[in-house]
Formats: C-alpha cells, sequence, structure tokens
C-alpha cells in the first residue's frame, strides 16, 4: 500500500514536471519564432525603403560611396598636337567696279520699279551709270569663274573670292577682257561699260554689280565696305 502511494506520487511529480518542460519548450519556440519574424520584417522594411529612397532620386543623386577621400585629378595640359593652329585672319581687300554713279540700289527685301518693264520687282545689285568703254574692274583678288552671256543681263563676268562671296558684273561690252580661270586682283580690268542688259535698257550705258555670300544675296555695298 505504501509503495503504491509513492509510486503514485512519483507518477504525478513526473506528469507536472513534463508538462512544465513542455510549457517551457512552447514558450521558448514562439519567442524564437516572434524575434526571427521581427528580424526578417525589419530587414524587408529597411530594404523596401532604400529601393523606394534610389528609385525616386535622380542619377545624379544617388551618393557614390568610397572607402577614403577622393583626390581630384590633376588638369592635364593638351600636348601641342591636339592645340589648333591659330590662324591669321586676313581682311579682304575690296573697291567698287567703276567710279560712277549709283542709280539703282540693292532691293531684295522690298519690290523696286524697273523703268526698262515698267513692273515692280526685286533687284539683286547695284547699277554703276558709266560712258561707253569705261573699264570695269575686279572689285577684290580672285579668279574668274566664268563668262557668258546673260539673256536678261547681258555679258556676264562672275568672280569668285575668298570667303565665300561672289561678285558679278553684267551689262558689259562685248570685248570681255578676261576668261574663265583667270586669277585677278583687285583694280584690274576685266571688262568695259556697255547697254547689253535687255532688262535694264531704260538706265542707258551702265553695270550692274551683284554680290552673293555663301551663294545667298548680299548688298554688294556691305561687300565694299569689308575693305575699309
Amino acid at each position: 500500500m505504501s509503495d503504491n502511494k509513492r509510486n503514485g506520487s512519483a507518477a504525478g511529480k513526473g506528469y507536472y514536471i513534463a508538462l512544465i518542460l513542455c510549457a517551457a519548450a512552447i514558450g521558448i519556440t514562439s519567442y524564437v519564432y516572434y524575434r526571427n519574424d521581427k528580424q526578417l520584417e525589419k530587414v524587408t522594411v529597411q530594404e523596401t525603403q532604400e529601393e523606394l529612397v534610389i528609385g525616386t532620386m535622380a542619377a545624379e543623386d544617388v551618393p557614390v560611396l568610397a572607402t577614403q577621400p577622393q583626390k581630384k585629378p590633376a588638369a592635364t595640359q593638351p600636348s601641342a598636337e591636339t592645340v589648333p593652329p591659330v590662324t591669321e585672319k586676313k581682311n579682304l581687300k575690296t573697291a567698287a567696279p567703276v567710279s560712277g554713279e549709283a542709280i539703282t540700289g540693292y532691293a531684295m527685301e522690298a519690290l523696286s520699279y524697273n523703268q526698262t518693264t515698267r513692273d515692280w520687282r526685286v533687284h539683286n545689285g547695284v547699277d554703276y551709270a558709266a560712258e561707253p568703254g569705261t573699264a570695269v574692274c575686279a572689285a577684290a583678288d580672285g579668279t574668274v569663274y566664268t563668262v557668258y552671256e546673260d539673256d536678261a543681263m547681258g555679258n556676264t563676268v562672275v568672280i569668285r573670292h575668298t570667303g565665300g562671296y561672289t561678285t558679278k558684273y553684267s551689262s558689259l561690252s562685248p570685248d570681255v577682257a578676261v576668261k574663265a580661270g583667270d586669277a585677278v586682283s583687285l583694280g584690274q580690268t576685266i571688262g568695259y561699260a556697255g547697254d547689253t542688259a535687255i532688262v535694264e535698257t531704260g538706265l542707258g550705258n551702265h553695270v550692274h554689280f551683284s554680290v552673293t555670300a555663301q551663294d545667298e544675296p548680299m548688298d554688294p555695298l556691305d561687300f565694299l565696305s569689308l575693305g575699309q
């Protein structure tokens, strides 16, 4: 009887001890799980915040990490091979083709009345009155590009110059003094004043002088001012 009571008491104590150990194990397991879950959540939130910050920053605003202060690279001097050569700008010397009076001016932005055709039209040059046979001179150094007879402007000489300029001399007499390919200098005679421009016969004997810069019309007076 005494042994049975003692055995029952021991069995009861073992049961409670086992129950306490199970409860402790469950508590420890719950705590470990809870702690790991919190750490995982914290890491996830931190990574998400970093992604949001970086995702909303411009490329130049994202900081660059470095293990030590960065030194500013020393400025390098360009080598002699990379330095473009300095070229001296030469002014183009110019002069009017004849010394006569300008009787019709340049008018490309406004219409000008033509006495011969009796209408209003643009005028791409300057007309200089000149006596028959008056020498017409090159307005600048250059090369004769072409010599031809224009249906409207009569005998014409075209000269090309440095800087993209081209001068044209029209209404010349038939005895032109140069040919295509000739090198001419400022003031050199290239022809003589005439009245061969059919659309300008109302002006009498004269020279029609026009200029282009890079193939665009230019006021001849502006061209002549380059040499001043």
